[in-house]
């Protein structure tokens, strides 16, 4: 019996690697699987649903109700196929430790070297002919708390090599998109306040900046005086080790479209980290969180793989999965697809949207939208371009974007996925997928069939084709009402 376990071992293996290749999800470029000689699967519809890689519970409701639904109709089976569009990795960063909640950029972060009641003085000028005449009279310097601060000082540059201040300028601080000032200083030849380091300060009142406060510092000219800059390569700014993020001033740098003034520095402020104990409490534990998180993550990869290996309908796509790395991840994924399959249209979701897969196939039949060139969905126009918050977009030059479908669903023809896989390394990504996908779309021009049923907000309606923004046990109850009585949003007899 133990020679032929033995025997019979190799084969086993054998058998379990060979499933485990079959069933591994691929992020396979197009180019790669052209020149094999597979027969791809050939849908009329592939579906990618956008999914974080925590959302097991919104996964396994979608597989339980209409991937289900799709899977064990006998039309329907054959009609569309299903893939759910995964980061192939988890950001390394504990999220204590990260810049924001959106990115997997680390809070770099040093212990404060002067403890906690001292004041940073963000610049010094050592040298007065670093400084030079300014040629506008607004100067705006943006800046990003990271971990909380206080504001004591607001200050002026001399305007000149005698240090002295001929000119009346207002300085304010301000949170960004908001108009009126946090505080403010008001210099003079008669009022220059105190000379530090070569800046002219004046106390403000001080108010705590709590971590992810965005603001800007602001310096006007209220005469012909002017302002005085700094030549950017002769200072270096002090960020306080790290709780201050602070805009680029170096030269060359293009104003930001809804900015109050040109990008630079004409003078400084002062400020004290607040809670110096808790910064330094939050550096000793990060070693132990770090080595915590890994552990967790090979945990969920493992996790991962297997629900891949059981259900066979993922795809793993070589990007670092968070909310900033969601409109690489769609890219990927339509690289993907015109490698590893054969559709007409494809139905871009999120894992918590509910989808009426009868509704869509029968539009699609009834309306002739099987065509090229075609962009399917419910189109938001003239939609502002946000500076502050998670949909905070700092590249994109315009004050509002092109029409975007909302991300709740769309359908787009296999010519367009065609050409956005093969440009996927020259398009820039945008801040979220739903207005990237909008800026790409503009280069092509596609048709545009404007459909109310792909809500945009979280609703319900008898004739929607999509919802977005459920919970899981909310997709299964919209799920059930709807095989119950054809009405997702509530049966007659209470269901």
């Amino acid at each position: 019996m133990r020679r032929l376990a033995l025997t019979l071992l190799p084969c086993a293996v054998a058998v379990l690697v060979h499933l485990w290749l079959a069933h591994r999800p691929s992020s396979t470029p197009p180019d790669t699987a052209a020149h094999t000689d597979e027969v791809l699967p050939s849908y009329e519809v592939l579906v990618g649903v956008l999914s974080a890689r925590h959302h097991y519970e919104l996964r396994q409701v979608i597989r339980e109700t209409w991937l289900g639904y799709l899977q064990g109709h006998p039309q329907f089976q054959h009609r569309v196929g299903v893939k759910f569009i995964m980061g192939e990795h988890g950001c390394p960063i504990p999220e204590e430790d990260r810049e924001d909640p959106y990115s997997c950029t680390l809070l770099n972060l040093t212990e404060p070297a002067a403890g906690q009641e001292a004041e940073i003085e963000i610049v010094k000028v050592s040298d007065p002919s670093a400084l030079v005449p300014a040629d506008v009279p607004t100067i705006a310097l943006d800046f990003k708390v990271l971990h909380p601060v206080v504001i004591t000082r607001l200050g002026v540059f001399p305007s000149g090599t005698r240090q002295e201040l001929q000119s009346n300028v207002t300085v304010k601080l301000l949170q960004l998109d908001q108009e009126e000032a946090v505080v403010t200083a008001r210099f003079s030849a008669i009022s220059t306040g105190t000379l530090v380091n070569g800046v002219w300060y004046k106390p403000v009142e001080q108010f705590i900046l709590p971590k992810g406060f965005e603001g800007t510092l602001v310096w006007e000219s209220l005469d012909s005086g002017g302002l005085t800059v700094v030549n950017s390569s002769c200072v270096q700014l002090n960020n306080g080790g790290g709780v201050l993020k602070i805009s680029s001033i170096a030269e060359g740098i293009l104003p930001h479209r809804s900015a109050l003034g040109f990008p630079g520095l004409a003078g400084g402020f002062t400020f004290t980290i607040y809670d110096g104990e808790g910064l330094s409490g939050l550096l000793r534990g990060r070693p132990a969180r770090m080595e915590h998180h890994a552990s967790r993550l090979r945990q969920e990869d493992a996790s991962l793989q297997q629900e891949s290996l059981r259900h066979g309908d993922m795809v793993f796509v070589d990007v670092v999965d968070t909310y900033r790395n969601v409109p690489s991840k769609l890219l990927q994924f339509y690289k993907w697809s015109v490698g590893n399959a054969d559709f007409n249209l494809l139905l871009k979701t999120d894992d918590d949207c509910y989808i009426d897969v009868d509704s869509v196939l029968m539009k699609i039949d009834h309306k002739g939208l099987k065509r090229s060139n075609f962009w399917w969905g419910n189109f938001r126009q003239s939609w502002a371009v946000d500076r502050i918050g998670k949909w905070q977009e700092l590249e994109y030059a315009s004050p509002a974007y092109p029409a975007f479908a909302c991300g709740s669903g769309y359908v787009v023809s296999h010519d367009l996925v065609q050409w956005l896989a093969t440009n996927a390394e020259k398009l820039k990504a945008y801040q979220g997928e739903d207005v990237s996908m909008g800026i790409w779309m503009a280069a092509v021009g596609p048709q545009k069939y404007q459909d109310p049923g792909w809500l945009c907000e979280k609703e319900c309606y008898l004739d929607m084709l999509s919802s977005p923004q459920h919970t899981a046990e909310e997709l299964r109850i919209l799920w059930d009402r709807k095989r119950a009585c054809g009405d997702p949003c509530g049966c007659p007899w209470g269901h």
